[in-house]
C-alpha cells in the first residue's frame, strides 16, 4: 500500500500558558499544504524499515511508532517499510507527525480493522502533539498542547502560497526554553479569522515562537521579509521553524529566493 502524507502549516501560534504539568497550552490553527512524502508498506515475514534519507533516532520514528501502537492492539503481521522523504525534517511543516498517522491510517484501511477515528486520534496523540490533525487531515483550530482539535471553516482558494525552507534545524526543545512567555491571554485566533480579510491579519496574527527565533537565525526574518517585498498579503514563520510561508493574491516568480533552500508554490 502507498500512502502520501502531506505536510500543514500554522496560521498563527500563540502560547496561552503553562500547564500544570509543564506543557504549555497553544493556539494555532493548521492548513494542509500540498508538499508530500512517499510511505509505502508490504507484508512481510519480519518487520523493516528503509528510508530514503537517514532518521537518527529510530526511537523517535514516528512510523515505527504508529506500527508498534496498532500491534498493541490488532494482531497484524510485520510489514516492509520504505518512506521517501520530501518534506524538509524539523522544518514547523509537521512531516514526522503526518507520517505517522498516515501509517496509523494506512495499516488501519489495509488491514480492515475499523478502528475509529476517536481511537486513531488517541493513538496519534502517543506519537506527538501534532499527530492527531493528520487523522482527520483538514484545517482545524488546535487548542490544549495540540490535542483538542476543533473544526474550522477557513478557505485560501484563488491565493498563491510560498513556501520557503532555509535548511535550518530548529529544535523545537530550544524554541521553547527561549520563549518569553506572556501568561494567561485570551483565546482570539478564530474571531480574528472570521471578522477580519486576510489583508488584516498582518496586524493581528502572530506567531509567537517568532522573536527568539529570528533573533537566533536572522535569515528567517529574512524570508519572512522578502515575501513582504514581494507582495505578500500575509507571511509568517509555520510552527517553531524554520519554514516561512506567504499568502498571495496571485502567483510569484520564486527564483529570488536563495537556490540552496527549499521553495515550493502552489495555486491554492
Amino acid at each position: 500500500m502507498i500512502v502520501f502524507p502531506n505536510a500543514k502549516i500554522n496560521l498563527g501560534l500563540s502560547v496561552l500558558n503553562k500547564r500544570k504539568d509543564g506543557y504549555h497550552n497553544l493556539e494555532s490553527i493548521f492548513l494542509t499544504v500540498p508538499i508530500f512524502d512517499s510511505l509505502e508498506f508490504i507484508e512481510s515475514d519480519k518487520l523493516s524499515f528503509e528510508s530514503s534519507i537517514k532518521i537518527d533516532d529510530e526511537k523517535s520514528n514516528s512510523i515505527l511508532q504508529a506500527y508498534q501502537l496498532i500491534k498493541e492492539i490488532k494482531d497484524i503481521p510485520p510489514v516492509s517499510i520504505y518512506v521517501h522523504k520530501n518534506i524538509p525534517i524539523g522544518a514547523g511543516l509537521g512531516g514526522g507527525s503526518a507520517d505517522g498517522a498516515f501509517m496509523l491510517t494506512g495499516l488501519n484501511d489495509y488491514f480492515n480493522l475499523d478502528l475509529s477515528i476517536e481511537l486513531l486520534e488517541k493513538l496519534a496523540l502517543k506519537i506527538g502533539s501534532d499527530c492527531p490533525f493528520f487523522i482527520q487531515n483538514k484545517p482545524k483550530l488546535v487548542h490544549g498542547t495540540g490535542d483538542v482539535l476543533t473544526n474550522i471553516t477557513i478557505s485560501l482558494s484563488g491565493y498563491y502560497l510560498a513556501i520557503i525552507n532555509p535548511k535550518i534545524h530548529v529544535s523545537t526543545q530550544m524554541a521553547f526554553s527561549n520563549l518569553k512567555l506572556k501568561e494567561n491571554r485570551n483565546s482570539e485566533l478564530e474571531n480574528i479569522v472570521n471578522s477580519s480579510p486576510i489583508s488584516d491579519w498582518k496586524n493581528k496574527i502572530f506567531n509567537d515562537f517568532e522573536p527568539s527565533i529570528f533573533k537566533q537565525f536572522p535569515a528567517i526574518e529574512s524570508l519572512k521579509n522578502q515575501c513582504y517585498d514581494l507582495g505578500a498579503i500575509y507571511a509568517s514563520m509555520s510552527g517553531t521553524g524554520s519554514t516561512v510561508y506567504g499568502i498571495f493574491e496571485k502567483e510569484i516568480d520564486l527564483s529570488s529566493f536563495n537556490s540552496d533552500y527549499f521553495v515550493q508554490g502552489f495555486q491554492l
